[in-house]
């Protein structure tokens, strides 16, 4: 099932975990429409960088993001967020792009381990823009 034009449900519930370990990861209705607001977005950063936009994490369920380690507070458990790399573009060029545009957004976190963080809130965008590296935590900005 298309949520927009270039992303589907599957690809946004997609887990290598969930599926191994047998962990439902369906979202609701309400998830679902919240992906695609996700995915409308998505379609800006394509738009923006003028290629494909490739999801590495989309939606988790709470017991999934609990599997993972992910934070308490996820939007991706609200699938209001996607971890994403853009083809033929490194993270650090994907995130200065929308870092640098017009596309709103409540976090983008570059993430040195290879992608990047997309986040969005339920109300107002703060524009947070951050960086992570192993065994630093998050830096403010784009390092």
């Amino acid at each position: 099932m298309f949520l927009t034009p270039h992303f589907t449900l599957a690809e946004m519930t997609a887990s290598q975990v969930a599926s191994r370990e047998g962990i439902d990861n369906d979202p609701d209705s309400q998830t679902i429409a919240n992906l695609v607001e996700t995915c409308r977005s998505l379609e800006g950063v394509r738009s923006l960088v003028e290629r494909p936009i490739l999801i590495t994490s989309g939606y988790r369920s709470e017991r999934l993001n609990r599997r993972i380690g992910g934070s308490r507070s996820s939007a991706h458990m609200k699938g209001l967020a996607a971890d994403i790399i853009a083809v033929s573009l490194t993270p650090r060029d994907l995130a200065r792009r929308i870092m640098d545009s017009d596309l709103s957004f409540d976090q983008l976190i570059f993430e040195y381990d290879g992608w990047v963080h997309l986040g969005l809130a339920e109300g107002r965008q703060r524009r947070e823009v951050l960086t992570i590296r192993k065994g630093t935590g998050y830096l403010p900005g784009l390092q």
